[in-house]
């Protein structure tokens, strides 16, 4: 599992020109799954990521969380975590979970976040595709 993190003042997701997801101040998380992902696995990185102090106090210091700053979660699935481009210029994505374990694994991941009385909103863009190394 992989996630990639962004603190924000605001983030949004559009598609086709209509916002399907929307949080104030807070974090844009980019989540990944593979195939041996674990729900152990999710686990750590939720405490991690609700934990994750990197958000400014009142003497300029990293030192703040998410609840500190009463901040929300925005969580986008990106499969494209898991590209592999060391076989050419066309990446692959066979180390990417198939939707549906990804998709179990990304609205576990999301509920155990809410556990922790933080405001998540979801955009889950699981999507079929075909696992062909590129070579």
């Amino acid at each position: 599992m992989r996630i990639v993190v962004q603190r924000v003042k605001e983030a949004q997701v559009e598609v086709e020109g209509k916002v399907v997801g929307k949080i104030g101040k807070g974090f844009l998380v980019l989540l990944g799954v593979t195939h041996n992902d674990t729900k152990d696995q999710a686990d750590y990185l939720v405490k991690k990521l609700c934990k994750l102090r990197i958000f400014t106090d009142e003497n300029d210091k990293m030192n703040l969380s998410l609840k500190d700053v009463e901040g929300e979660l925005l969580i986008v699935s990106q499969f494209t975590l898991y590209a592999d481009c060391t076989g050419g210029n066309r990446p692959a994505f066979v180390e990417a979970a198939k939707p549906e374990k990804a998709n179990e694994l990304y609205e576990y991941f999301c509920s155990e976040c809410e556990k922790n009385e933080i405001h998540v909103e979801k955009r889950n863009f699981w999507c079929s595709y075909e696992s062909k190394s590129a070579k």
